[in-house]
């Protein structure tokens, strides 16, 4: 049986995490079970980018720190790290820290922030998409790894937990180029399990204490759901994650493939919950975006029209220039270099358009959003 603990947790104060937090270890069979005393252990926060923590788009730093203390208490070596969107330097590392409160917990504490940008080519033996993938180094060189996740749901991958959190390994643009080969939600999700295999961490918490509702990862609004979960299975947990938010868990793909490689069983009868009753937590009306890149007539007319018509039917990017600032960031991480900018207002070849919505993503802004034709909502 997979093991999940879901604590109510109402809000970010100090009290209040450290004992949501107590209890959802304590569920799972305390600390010690999981983390060697004394040993070197990553803590794999979302940093996806520069954001404020009541954004609700990185994990808040409350949570880090409750976490963070108590690894110090088992005299740990403690290491912060992810590869957030966008180009990995140290110039940006430490905007993103300091924009999202880690560095002021780095500093209270006195953990090491991740600072190195190189990264290793590794086997993955039991890929089923990918053979081999690039990752940071700080994930090699520790004894453990932590995710802290936030509940958030995805444009592309419909909801993002503990499974997407492991993107974040895979050092800057070169997760603009995953998505330039693999455009397609099926591919794309197989290579999102493949990486979270490999990494295999040894613990997953979910904020879900202030989560993201509609046009998420950062586009999306904040949103009050007041849980923190925690497995060491990130695919038990994405699916606890996903009822929470009155989300089918089978309609996640990260979640379908997790099944179709057998990490879970098909109805989650292998997965055992515990703490606080989850159905005094659903949050019946959580917003939830479409799958912007479905592809409406998979296997359901014949080949030569399936291409034009989903041609017809697919959503597109489009910026509004009234909330453009002109910044290029969506020229810069656009995996097939098909954003440039005209007269400071970006301009997209929708032909070449692969539809990843990376600029949708990552827009400081909020300028970019995405238009579904009319007649793609009849047919939806």
């Amino acid at each position: 049986m997979k093991k999940v603990s879901v604590r109510k947790c109402n809000d970010y104060s100090y009290e209040n995490v450290k004992e949501s937090l107590e209890k959802l270890i304590s569920d799972l069979g305390g600390l010690e079970k999981y983390i060697t005393p004394s040993s070197k252990v990553l803590i794999k926060m979302n940093l996806l980018m520069k954001k404020r923590p009541e954004d609700a788009t990185t994990t808040h730093p409350m949570v880090l720190k409750v976490l963070a203390e108590k690894l110090l208490d088992m005299n740990c070596e403690v290491i912060v790290a992810d590869s957030p969107g966008g180009v990995y330097t140290p110039k940006v590392l430490r905007a993103v820290y300091r924009a999202t409160g880690v560095e002021d917990v780095a500093n209270d504490l006195n953990i090491k922030l991740n600072y190195d940008v190189s990264s290793t080519n590794v086997k993955c033996e039991n890929g089923k998409i990918v053979k081999s993938i690039e990752v940071i180094n700080p994930v090699l060189e520790a004894d453990h790894v932590i995710s802290l996740c936030k509940l958030k749901t995805h444009g592309m991958a419909l909801f993002t937990g503990g499974v997407k959190n492991l993107f974040g390994v895979i050092p800057g643009l070169l997760k603009a180029e995953y998505h330039f080969k693999m455009p397609e939600v099926k591919e794309f999700t197989d290579l999102l399990v493949d990486i979270c295999d490999y990494v295999n961490p040894t613990l997953t918490i979910m904020d879900g204490i202030i989560g993201m509702e509609g046009e998420g990862p950062s586009a999306g609004n904040p949103r009050k759901v007041g849980v923190l979960i925690g497995s060491e299975s990130p695919y038990a947990l994405d699916v606890i994650g996903c009822k929470i938010i009155n989300i089918d868990p089978m309609k996640v793909p990260t979640i379908q493939r997790t099944v179709e490689r057998n990490f879970l069983k098909e109805d989650f009868s292998d997965i055992l919950v515990s703490g606080d009753c989850i159905d005094n937590l659903v949050v019946l009306d959580f917003k939830v975006p479409n799958i912007k890149s479905i592809n409406l007539f998979n296997g359901k007319v014949p080949k030569v029209i399936e291409r034009p018509l989903n041609a017809m039917l697919r959503p597109k990017p489009v910026f509004n220039e009234s909330k453009c600032v002109a910044c290029r960031e969506c020229e810069k991480v656009c995996p097939p270099k098909v954003i440039t900018m005209n007269s400071n207002i970006p301009k997209v070849d929708l032909d070449k358009c692969i539809r990843c919505f990376c600029c949708h993503e990552l827009c400081p802004k909020k300028a970019v959003d995405i238009k579904r034709p009319l007649l793609f909502r009849i047919f939806k």
